[in-house]
C-alpha cells in the first residue's frame, strides 16, 4: 500500500465506502450496458478489488476523447478479436441501441477478423520459417 501516512488514510477512507460504490456501480453497469454483467458477482466476492477496478475500468469505456459510439465500435472490434463472445453480443446490442449503424458495425467486426487471420498467419509462418531455417 501507500507509504504515506495521508495517501493511506483517503484510501482508506475511499474504501470504507466500498458497499455504496459498489451498488452504485452496479447500476450504472445496468444502465449503461441494458444488464449486470454476470462477472461482477464474482467481483464482488472481493469488495475492495471490485470497486478499484471496475471504476477503472468505467472510465476506459468511456474515454473522453471518443464518443459513445466510436468507443462502442472499438469495444467489439477488441471483443471480436478476442473472441469475448459474451462482451460481443452485448456491446453489438449497445452500439446499435446508441446509434451506431449496422453497417459500423459489420465493418468492425470484419478488420477484427482481419486482425486476428493476419495474427494467425504471422506467427505460423514464423514457426514454419524458423522450423525449415534448422533442417
Amino acid at each position: 500500500m501507500a507509504t504515506n501516512p495521508e495517501t493511506e488514510r483517503i484510501v482508506r477512507e475511499f474504501l470504507d465506502h466500498t458497499d455504496a460504490i459498489s451498488d452504485e456501480i452496479t447500476a450504472e453497469a445496468e444502465k449503461m450496458l441494458g444488464k449486470v454483467p454476470f462477472i461482477f458477482s464474482y467481483l464482488n466476492e472481493r469488495p475492495e478489488s471490485f470497486v478499484l477496478s471496475t471504476l477503472g475500468d468505467f472510465y476506459t469505456a468511456r474515454p473522453k476523447s471518443m464518443d459513445v459510439k466510436t468507443a462502442e465500435i472499438a469495444t467489439i472490434a477488441a471483443a471480436a478479436a478476442l473472441g469475448a463472445d459474451a462482451c460481443l453480443k452485448m456491446h453489438i446490442r449497445v452500439a446499435l441501441e446508441e446509434g451506431v449503424s449496422r453497417d459500423q458495425v459489420l465493418d468492425a467486426l470484419l478488420i477484427a477478423s482481419l486482425i486476428g487471420k493476419t495474427s494467425v498467419m504471422t506467427k505460423s509462418l514464423r514457426v514454419l520459417r524458423d522450423v525449415e531455417e534448422k533442417m
